[in-house]
């Protein structure tokens, strides 16, 4: 079997293949370091299986000129697949599979961290212990004890957060239309109700038409001016700008992100040398009480490793019986 990866990095490549030899799979795989996008897409003619990831886009377009170049599985190295368009993929034949869990607890504990670090100003007090700086002005965190905190998602990432911040001592506040597997410890409520309550939010639900802009100017306006938001779920869940507006009016405590809207042609690339470009993400770190991470809440050894044997199980199962075992918009 052929694979192609496009927006590969050196960690697809070690975790693909321990996960190939863990199966007893003899593959052939390519990887790219180039998004999948509509100008990119007919260079990966004659790949009947290509493997993409989360900032790649395979909308109408890109997968018509996919299918004519003889793609007929797509694998999500990801849960969500907001950026495929199933419709079109179902129409023409093409199966998309995705990894609908691969470590909850990765994603989780990396919002638990940016929470954490935002609170204490933990990033803070180590760019000045490096200064040789060792004040305690303006690090004045909060116990998260007795808090209240808003997740909204419960899924499975989400009641993982839910219940690492019980552990904690805070009473959980949730909401969620579908799933209520934290009602053991958490109070569902209406979301207005939850921005208004919560002392700490965090978003663990998919991006779609329901969920974009979840978090926009009038839902901001809601929340506590001391309250923190983390975001590890996906970008298009906050509107940038109304956030940047709150930030500068001293209308939110501080904010964590693992994603942003317009990551695509900037996040898991080193800027360094050239600068970013976009002029949203550059003013959005300039404030003291926004710590930005560059999506890399799935980033552990436990969490890679699941992804390439989910992944690779899927093609394989596809190649026996015709039907990946996580197929996505099959009906």
């Amino acid at each position: 079997m052929h694979i192609a990866f496009t927006s590969s990095k050196p960690h697809d490549r070690s975790s693909f293949a321990a996960a190939a030899e863990e199966l007893g799979l003899t593959a052939d795989f390519e990887f790219l370091d180039f998004h999948l996008d509509r100008r990119s897409a007919p260079v990966l003619a004659g790949r009947e299986v290509v493997c993409i990831f989360v900032n790649d886009h395979a909308d109408r377009e890109v997968l018509q000129t996919l299918h004519a170049g003889g793609t007929r599985l797509l694998l999500l190295r990801s849960a969500g697949y907001n950026h495929v368009d199933l419709k079109t993929a179902r129409e023409l034949g093409i199966q998309v599979a995705n990894v609908p869990a691969y470590s909850p607890h990765a994603v989780a504990e990396h919002a638990v961290g940016l929470l954490l670090a935002l609170n204490r100003k933990i990033h803070r007090a180590w760019l000045r212990v490096r200064d040789g700086n060792f004040a305690l002005d303006g690090l004045i965190g909060f116990d998260i004890c007795g808090k209240q905190v808003g997740v909204i998602g419960t899924g499975r990432i989400g009641e993982c957060f839910g219940r690492i911040l019980h552990g904690f001592g805070a009473k959980v506040l949730a909401h969620d239309p579908v799933n209520r597997s934290l009602q053991d410890i958490a109070e569902y409520v209406e979301l207005d109700a939850l921005l208004k309550r919560a002392d700490i939010v965090s978003l663990h639900c998919p991006l779609n038409a329901g969920t974009h802009h979840l978090i926009n100017a009038e839902r901001l306006a809601l929340m506590k001016p001391t309250a923190v938001l983390i975001n590890t779920g996906r970008g298009g869940l906050i509107d940038t700008p109304a956030l940047i507006c709150a930030l500068k009016l001293h209308r939110i405590g501080a904010v964590g992100l693992d994603v942003y809207e317009e990551e695509a042609d900037v996040f898991f690339e080193d800027l360094s040398q050239r600068g970013i470009d976009d002029d949203v993400l550059a003013r959005l770190l300039t404030f003291p009480n926004v710590l930005v991470t560059a999506h890399q809440g799935f980033l552990t050894r436990e969490a890679l490793h699941a992804i390439a044997r989910v992944t690779l199980n899927n093609a394989l199962q596809w190649q026996r019986d015709g039907l990946a075992a996580n197929a996505l918009g099959t009906t």
